[in-house]
């Protein structure tokens, strides 16, 4: 693979990336703040629901310990 080889790969794939780059649909600024608090809500949701059954787990550990 010479040299002028290697320079039409380099060239086609980049003229690729922009045509496909073309393509990207982006979001909305409201449609990014929106998905976002939806994450952040899931997750403290999550974690909430980890710490209770932490809570659940501890205490009944600490039962058979106990008896």
């Amino acid at each position: 693979m010479g040299l002028q080889d290697i320079k039409t790969s380099i060239v086609a794939y980049l003229k690729g990336v922009r045509a496909e780059w073309g393509k990207i649909t982006w979001p909305t600024k409201d449609q990014v703040r929106n998905e976002t608090i939806a994450v952040i809500l899931i997750v403290f949701a999550f974690t909430i629901f980890i710490l209770l059954l932490d809570m659940v787990f501890k205490g009944f550990f600490n039962l058979i310990k106990l008896g």
